[in-house]
């Protein structure tokens, strides 16, 4: 139990490490879409990315795939811009393939990226038993991602709720509408062009 503890505190403590920034960098690209009320759908593409780490690091830690160091370190980066990119461009995943539902698909073949490079920091801890420290590091890794995750929401809640209060609480002032335009307030209404879509924003 108490190795078991130990690697659930070892995998917990390298996810919220500023070293592990590319991980973090990730996992907030790939959960930046999605609002509280679909935490469900978050936390199913965050255990997606956990599932696809998990195989990669097994076979890595078991001599049973080896991956050029240069290689991983490329392709680390090129995930988080992927995700950056597919949040940019996909506006409407309800008709996307299968309603956006394939974004635990995208997360998890990410994850077998980002398991390399976990590998290259625990092969030398594993030179005994691998199930017990493999499952205890994931297990450590999946409650720093849930808190790193539950963090970043609630400040990006306290964000959002913060500009939405300062705009609502001048009336006469301006804001911009999605297309950049200025849309005059009244009341903390906004009036003319676009105003259903700077409703919107503010409600």
């Amino acid at each position: 139990m108490s190795e078991l503890l130990a690697f659930i505190d070892l995998g917990f403590r390298h996810i919220v490490n500023p070293e592990a920034a590319d991980h973090i960098l990730f996992l907030l690209a790939l959960a930046a879409i999605y609002q509280p009320r679909d935490w469900r759908s978050a936390l199913w593409v965050v255990t997606a990315f956990t599932v696809g780490h998990s195989i990669t690091l097994a076979l890595a830690v078991t001599n049973t795939l080896a991956l050029p160091t240069a290689w991983i370190e490329f392709l680390i980066p090129v995930t988080i811009v992927a995700t950056g990119i597919e949040n940019l461009v996909v506006r409407d995943r309800s008709r996307t393939f299968r309603g956006g539902h394939y974004r635990p698909v995208l997360s998890g073949a990410f994850g077998l990226v980002h398991g390399a490079g976990f590998a290259n920091y625990l092969h030398s801890l594993f030179v005994a038993q691998v199930a017990v420290p493999l499952f205890g590091f994931n297990v450590g890794i999946e409650l720093g991602q849930i808190l790193v995750l539950s963090v970043a929401a609630g400040l990006f809640v306290a964000i959002d709720r913060g500009i939405e209060r300062l705009l609502s609480a001048q009336p006469g002032g301006e804001m911009l509408d999605p297309l950049g335009q200025r849309v005059e307030l009244r009341g903390g209404e906004p009036i003319g062009i676009a105003a259903a879509d700077a409703a919107r924003l503010l409600h």
